[in-house]
């Protein structure tokens, strides 16, 4: 398995959040633990609640928070904080956003989505219904509909080489989560691979794959029936 974060992600600008991120970082999933480092040192401890953007309804804002300019909030959202979340994001009706949660600029989040404890790189985005657990998100990558990251094994024991007992995905720049597709704790993707709708992976998978379990279609024959009201 490949654990070197740039091996899943590249091109950072001066003046990205992430670049931040990456002091001492020998492995992928130490980032987490940067992450959380400066939520509590930048965010928490400066007892920061700044929202730059434009709220479009009724949000909930619980601890500290920091929202960049040209970002738009839709009602019914919940964001609690320790959070940062950049410039020109959108953050769409029933979305929970859960601590130690980082979202670069450009990113969206979907419809009734949760966020908990992940680093969210410039561009990405999660759709609908969607549950993206302590995770990493490359640039442009694409969690679909109803995806679900699992972020804790059910033995509650630490996930391979990280140290933690919850961890959830590393999505690589670029790459992509089909719609109701599911990723087991632990797992690491590398840039742009594709992972099709209805798809379960675990482990490691490597850069530039397509993957899917290619499910056989049944058909029998039926009858005609006229359905009761």
């Amino acid at each position: 398995m490949e654990t070197n974060y740039k091996y899943y992600f590249k091109n950072y600008e001066d003046n990205e959040i992430f670049k931040n991120l990456l002091e001492n970082v020998e492995n992928v999933w130490e980032i987490r633990a940067n992450a959380k480092k400066y939520l509590k040192q930048e965010i928490e401890e400066k007892n920061i609640k700044e929202n730059n953007g434009e709220l479009l309804g009724e949000v909930t804002f619980i601890g500290n928070y920091y929202i960049g300019k040209k970002t738009k909030i839709y009602g019914n959202v919940t964001i609690e904080g320790p959070v940062y979340i950049g410039e020109n994001v959108e953050i769409k009706p029933g979305a929970y956003i859960r601590p130690g949660t980082i979202i670069s600029d450009n990113c969206s989040i979907g419809f009734n989505s949760e966020v908990k404890a992940a680093v969210l790189q410039k561009g990405a985005k999660v759709a609908s219904l969607a549950f993206v657990g302590d995770s990493i998100l490359g640039k442009s990558a694409r969690i679909g509909s109803g995806v679900i990251t699992a972020n804790r094994k059910f033995d509650q024991s630490n996930i391979r080489d990280t140290e933690s007992d919850f961890f959830g995905l590393v999505l690589g720049d670029n790459s992509r989560m089909g719609a109701n597709s599911a990723s087991l704790p632990g797992t690491f993707i590398g840039p742009y691979t594709w992972i099709f709708p209805l798809t379960q992976v675990r482990g490691f998978i490597p850069e530039l794959k397509k993957v899917s379990n290619k499910p056989e279609l049944y058909m029998t024959e039926n009858q005609k029936m006229e359905l009761k009201s």
